[in-house]
């Protein structure tokens, strides 16, 4: 069993977000990048499927160089293997261009299971999953909290609001994974130091031959800016008769919630 785990590496969610002078992205100078957590419950959940069905896991990721960093961590996680679209345009790239240049990678690889996160934080859009299963004309499983593969078969389970449902479909397809999945697996020191031997296979976007117009992103960001400041809390003091009037006025007259 053949399965790819699409990856993205994400600014760590601990940074003091700060914006760039031209003040259209977030200035990422500064800033430390991990493997996006909802990716580490779809790697994990690829390597618990090859433990039980045999088969390989590989990783694919898309950004610049750096993002080989992301790539080694699944790596020492238990990977089979990984590739790299080395490309700077990539971080900046909109879903549409980035599922894009993922779902010409796994067209190449022709896996049995797609897997990603059900997002990546920073974005959290979720749309990338999407664009791949379009792409490759595939179904598609979001958010799922539980996954059985037998046969060419699959039963995903998810959460929705106000209800559980359970999914049945055919393999190839592309899931998303959710929180509650599984408990994902720290690297040891030998996953760790065999993760330094494998290499990463590198690809650039032109030799996924796609065409000019698969490349133009479909969403411009005009500007980035912080939430407005909060304003300071008050204070009530004094006896009860006398603040509950007042908290009341406030609010109905301020808050507006009653």
């Amino acid at each position: 069993m053949k399965i790819v785990v699409c990856v993205k590496y994400v600014p760590d969610t601990a940074i003091k977000v700060k914006i760039a002078a031209q003040a259209a992205e977030v200035d990422l100078a500064e800033v430390s990048f991990i493997v996006n957590p909802y990716d580490e419950f779809a790697v994990e959940e690829a390597l618990q499927l090859r433990e039980k069905h045999g088969g390989e896991v590989i990783v694919v990721g898309a950004g610049s160089e750096g993002a080989a960093a992301g790539l080694r961590t699944c790596l020492a996680m238990g990977a089979d293997a990984a590739v790299l679209v080395s490309d700077g345009s990539l971080e900046r790239a909109d879903s549409y261009v980035v599922g894009t240049v993922l779902a010409a990678v796994c067209r190449t690889l022709a896996p049995d299971l797609i897997l990603f996160g059900k997002h990546a934080i920073g974005v959290d859009n979720g749309q990338v999953p999407a664009v791949v299963a379009e792409a490759l004309d595939l179904p598609q499983v979001s958010v799922v909290t539980s996954l059985e593969i037998e046969g060419g078969a699959f039963r995903a389970e998810r959460d929705i609001e106000g209800a559980h449902e359970i999914v049945e479909g055919t393999l190839p397809a592309v899931l998303t994974a959710q929180k509650g999945l599984n408990v994902p697996r720290y690297a040891s020191l030998k996953g760790i130091m065999a993760a330094k031997k494998k290499q990463i296979e590198i690809r650039t976007v032109q030799s996924l031959g796609l065409a000019t117009e698969d490349l133009q992103p479909r969403v411009e960001t005009l500007e980035v800016a912080l939430p407005p400041s909060r304003p300071p809390g008050k204070i009530l003091k004094g006896d009860v008769s006398e603040v509950v009037p007042q908290l009341v006025k406030l609010l109905h007259e301020e808050a507006k919630i009653i």
